[in-house]
C-alpha cells in the first residue's frame, strides 16, 4: 500500500479500467479497490472477467466489451451510468503488441490496422464516451497507457510504437481542451513491465527494450498502479496533457 494514500481515498469513486482482465490493467484494477473505489472492468473475455471480479471482492464489477466497437462502447459507459450514476476515473490499459520483432517491410497492413484500432481507437471511443458525463459532473480524471516506445520508437516494433506515439499526442489534446472543466487527462509511459503480453514477445525483443533501461530490470504492475493512482487522485489536480515517466531512468525527455 502506498504510504501516501489513506484506503479511502477514491471512496464513493467510480473507476473504470480498460484492459482490466489481467496484466497491467489488473494490477491497477486492485489497488483501486484497495483504495475505496467502485471499479468497473472493462475486456474482452467474459471468463478472464469473472475470473478477476471475484479475486477483486464486491466493488468490482464488469462489462464485456470490445473497445474497437464504438456501439460497444457506449452501451457499456451506458451501463455504467444507469448502475452508479458517475464515472470519476477512467483508465485505460486495453492494448495489444501486435506482430513484433520485424523491419517495417515485413508488416502486414492488417496487423497494423489492428494494433491502432485497440491502442488507439479504442482509447478514443473509451474518452469520446465518457467525456460528456464527466463535463457535466464537473470532475474527471482520465489517464491512458501509452509506453516509452511511443516517445522514442522500437525498433522491430512499428505498429505498437506509432500507436502509443499517437496515444501521447491524443492525450495532449483532449489534456488542453477540458482544462477548464475539472477533467484531467494525462498518459503513463512505461518501459517494459513483466506481463503476459510482453510474455508472449520474442526474448530477443524484450532484452532489447531492458538493456535500455539504467535500472537493468524490467518494471513491477505494483509500481505502475502506484503511479496512476496518484495521477487519478485529486491531488494531481494541477497536471494535465502530461505524459509521466515510468521507464527506470530510460526516458530523456
Amino acid at each position: 500500500q502506498n504510504p501516501f494514500f489513506k484506503y479511502t481515498m477514491f471512496k464513493n469513486q467510480v473507476v473504470i479500467v480498460t484492459g482490466g482482465a489481467r496484466g497491467i490493467g489488473f494490477g491497477i484494477a486492485r489497488r483501486f479497490v484497495k483504495l475505496g473505489a467502485k471499479v468497473v472492468l472493462f475486456d474482452i473475455e467474459k471468463s478472464s472477467l469473472r475470473k478477476a471480479v471475484q479475486e477483486l471482492g464486491g466493488r468490482a464489477s464488469y462489462e464485456k466489451v470490445n473497445v474497437t466497437s464504438e456501439r460497444e462502447v457506449n452501451d457499456a459507459v451506458g451501463n455504467v451510468l444507469r448502475r452508479f450514476g458517475s464515472i470519476h476515473v477512467v483508465v485505460q490499459c486495453a492494448g495489444i503488441t501486435g506482430k513484433t520483432g520485424i523491419r517495417t517491410e515485413e508488416v502486414d497492413f492488417k496487423n497494423f490496422q489492428t494494433v491502432l484500432a485497440v491502442n488507439l481507437s479504442g482509447i478514443f471511443l473509451m474518452c469520446k464516451a465518457v467525456l460528456p458525463q464527466m463535463r457535466k459532473q464537473g470532475y474527471g480524471r482520465i489517464v491512458n497507457i501509452a509506453s516509452i516506445a511511443g516517445k522514442e520508437g522500437n525498433a522491430g516494433m512499428l505498429a505498437y510504437s506509432s500507436s502509443k506515439a499517437a496515444v501521447i499526442g491524443l492525450t495532449k489534446v483532449i489534456g488542453k481542451e477540458y482544462a477548464e472543466e475539472g477533467i484531467t487527462c494525462n498518459a503513463i509511459a512505461p518501459a517494459v513491465v513483466r506481463t503476459p503480453m510482453v510474455d508472449a514477445m520474442p526474448a530477443t525483443q524484450v532484452k532489447y527494450m531492458t538493456d535500455k533501461i539504467p535500472m537493468k530490470r524490467t518494471g513491477e504492475i505494483d509500481e505502475i498502479a502506484s503511479l496512476v493512482a496518484f495521477v487519478a487522485s485529486r491531488e494531481a489536480s494541477f497536471t494535465t496533457a502530461f505524459t509521466f515517466d515510468a521507464t527506470g531512468g530510460r526516458a530523456t525527455y
